[in-house]
């Protein structure tokens, strides 16, 4: 997720949310959950979009993180309405992803990406740009860095900073506790606790609130520029496994 500059169409779904549930684990080590959720995306109070994220188990230590959406009003406006897929590996102490694809209809913001952590590097195409760097300790990706965020939070371990490819470089996230609170959700009420990132120096800060009682899932996730809110995703249905969420 970028909180460091302003949000594009294609940023619309890169704000994806993660449901994890401490509750259950399919593999021994695992403390995520398979899961499906939809969110109402709005820019300046305006519904453009609803969001689809799904989170799958594979073999092993084998994950998959998808995003996709339709547009609302005046979404179909945009003409980029990207399909987004991070291939990841979760172990009992990180996580890696992969690989990263993202599909927008548009070549010069496409990406394919792949991370070497055998050999040490990045490669591929991102956006436009032709990749190949060092690859980073806890280096993420678009999605990944969603399933780090929540990873880290189910351990118990709140991360001080996350970093992030941005084209053919790394940029720092920090995060932080803000409080709690309890909000409305198509659940009921629901008590959450705020979570903020920001790029040193940027004006953009964005917020979740994460519901432990649902493994830490995202209830809102709200960008703000200054003082001014420019968008809010809001949780509309989830369902984990095959058992919808009550």
């Amino acid at each position: 997720m970028r909180t460091g500059r302003p949000l594009d169409i294609r940023g619309l779904l890169l704000v994806s949310v993660l449901a994890l549930s401490s509750r259950a684990a399919i593999a021994s080590d695992a403390v995520l959950w398979p899961f499906e959720a939809s969110y109402s995306w709005s820019w300046h109070g305006a519904t453009v979009a609803i969001s689809t994220l799904k989170l799958e188990h594979g073999e092993g230590e084998h994950w998959t993180y998808s995003s996709s959406g339709e547009p609302r009003g005046i979404g179909y406006l945009y003409p980029i309405h990207p399909a987004l897929v991070s291939e990841l590996r979760v172990t009992d102490q990180a996580v890696q992803p992969l690989s990263f694809k993202a599909d927008t209809g548009s070549a010069s913001r496409n990406a394919d990406v792949t991370f070497d952590w055998a050999g040490g590097r990045v490669t591929g195409n991102y956006e436009g740009v032709t990749l190949d760097m060092p690859s980073k300790p806890g280096l993420q990706d678009d999605l990944s860095v969603q399933v780090a965020l929540m990873f880290d939070l189910l351990r118990d371990q709140p991360p001080d900073t996350l970093w992030m490819l941005d084209k053919n470089s790394a940029r720092d996230y920090r995060y932080k506790r803000e409080g709690t609170e309890r909000i409305d959700t198509p659940f009921g009420p629901v008590d959450t606790v705020i979570y903020s990132s920001q790029h040193p120096g940027s004006p953009r800060i964005t917020r979740f609130w994460c519901a432990p009682s649902k493994g830490y899932l995202p209830m809102r996730v709200e960008q703000k520029r200054l003082d001014s809110v420019e968008w809010t995703m809001r949780i509309r249905t989830l369902t984990f496994g095959s058992s919808n969420v009550k």
